[in-house]
């Protein structure tokens, strides 16, 4: 159980709540209410060149619906799924998991109000190259578990902080006690994808749901380079060009015309049309995670887990279990078709027409290794945990530098072979759309994308397919219209 105690006896949790509430007075945090920050709607907002730079998060719990079965436990009358608390919760509409994690605050809401509503997977975000980013977290306390005085924190994994105030580890920086908020700052200069979750508890609050996909659009969407891109903190801004000379046309993203790429991974120095170029037309994040219900239930019904038992039951895309993955996005703030994934926003279909480029975006921040296959599709895998994996040798000629990584690292596959912690940026051409109805006699081609553990192919016990798995759906040209958001 998870009590207070005397602080003669003062727990690890007990002294970061205390540690985190003495730190904020001393940074400055501040009690609600506050002034209001932008909001930003971030799978409903139109991709444009200018984004906002204010998100407005909150962290605490809430009720995610998995699909499938558990088979019981022999001796065990408990059963750790569906939980019983969830259908006990009258707001709660086929949910089936109890979860930690974040959510955006709408404008004008006040995020203490929002207490019970965390999404899983948290809101995905991105951000231009070298503009200045703040996210302000408010921590609105856990509706199941008031008991439960955990403070929270937003962590940038693999991302390079200037300094450690907004890094989120609350050992060496802020963590947001229940009732306060605090404002992180950021200004992006390395292009790429990454993660974020709290780093309050980790173990725990990594697995209860507290973790999402953050990337940063590469500068050279915007028409514009670095003098220097060894050196980027010292260098200045200059018009992207080819090694001869001519200008990398402008991304869709920044304003490009429709003939133009929607946008470019890395700052490539490459025209779109060289095979080689980081260019890309659809763009998809694919959020790997897992959840062990004994755990979930565990922390709803106020008992103690032993993580080192740890032995998941449902492997989750964005947030979702198959066939729910390919239920379309959703803004969390108004109750989808299906209610089920009001909190479970994010879809992980991917849609293309045929001989369009499409960038995947692949985050895991499970405990498991995790092997995505694509059967009848190559992958070229051009960025791992952020870093371009392409030396840059047009570049390098035309500046005479040579870039921070020199190899072309650079392979096709038709497999991600992701970690926890590791994200990959990989970039397939659609093929050929088969004619006809397609091969799913619908109108398109439908090809599997699925962890090749089979294992982490179901949901619980259920011997249907579930877990990690989606579809890739291929036109023919010209059906699809420009994507509006990532997983549109």
């Amino acid at each position: 159980m998870k009590n207070y105690k005397p602080l003669r006896n003062v727990s690890r949790r007990r002294f970061l709540a205390l540690g985190g509430g003495a730190m904020a007075a001393a940074a400055g945090l501040s009690a609600l209410p506050v002034n209001r920050v932008l909001a930003y709607n971030d799978l409903l907002a139109p991709n444009q060149a200018t984004l906002p730079l204010t998100f407005d998060m909150v962290a605490t719990d809430g009720w995610i619906a998995l699909p499938g079965s558990l088979n019981p436990i022999p001796g065990v009358t408990t059963s750790y799924y569906p939980d019983p608390y969830a259908a006990a919760n009258g707001n709660q509409q086929g949910q089936t998991t109890y979860i930690f994690g974040f959510r955006q605050v709408p404008t004008g809401t006040d995020p203490l109000s929002l207490k019970g509503q965390a999404q899983a997977s948290a809101p995905l975000l991105y951000v231009n190259e070298n503009t200045d980013v703040t996210i302000r977290l408010t921590n609105a306390g856990l509706q199941q578990r008031p008991d439960l005085v955990d403070s929270h924190t937003i962590h940038w994994h693999g991302f390079r902080n200037a300094i450690p105030l907004f890094d989120g580890v609350p050992e060496m920086s802020i963590s947001v006690p229940i009732g306060q908020n605090f404002t992180y700052y950021y200004k992006p200069i390395n292009p790429g994808t990454y993660m974020y979750h709290c780093h309050f508890e980790d173990v725990e609050h990594v697995h209860m749901g507290m973790t999402g996909v953050i990337f940063v659009r590469a500068l050279q969407n915007t028409g514009m380079m670095r003098s220097n891109p060894a050196d980027p903190i010292n260098s200045t801004l200059v018009p992207a060009v080819d090694s001869t000379n001519t200008p990398i046309p402008l991304a869709r993203l920044a304003g490009g015309p429709a003939s133009s790429p929607l946008g470019y991974v890395y700052n490539d120095g490459l025209q779109p049309t060289d095979p080689n170029s980081s260019a890309y037309d659809r763009e998809f994040t694919i959020f790997l995670s897992e959840v062990w219900a004994k755990a979930h239930y565990n922390d709803a019904h106020i008992q103690p887990t032993d993580w080192s038992e740890y032995a998941p039951d449902f492997w989750l895309m964005n947030g979702r279990c198959y066939p729910d993955t390919l239920a379309p996005s959703s803004n969390p703030l108004v109750a989808p078709s299906d209610p089920r994934l009001q909190f479970q926003p994010i879809s992980s279909l991917v849609t293309a027409n045929e001989g369009e480029k499409v960038l995947l975006r692949a985050v895991s921040l499970g405990y498991q290794q995790s092997s995505l296959n694509i059967t009848g599709i190559d992958l070229r895998l051009v960025g791992k945990d952020a870093v371009f994996l392409r030396s840059n040798t047009d570049e390098a000629l035309r500046t005479g530098i040579p870039r921070i990584n020199p190899v072309n690292t650079e392979f096709s596959t038709n497999t991600i072979y992701i970690g926890p912690g590791e994200s990959v940026d990989a970039i397939f051409i659609a093929p050929t759309f088969s004619g006809g109805t397609g091969t799913s006699g619908l109108g398109y081609d439908t090809y599997l994308f699925y962890n090749r553990n089979f294992a982490n192919s179901t949901s619980g016990s259920s011997s249907s397919y579930g877990g990690q798995m989606t579809e890739i759906r291929i036109y023919p040209a010209g059906t699809l219209q420009s994507q509006t958001a990532p997983n549109y």
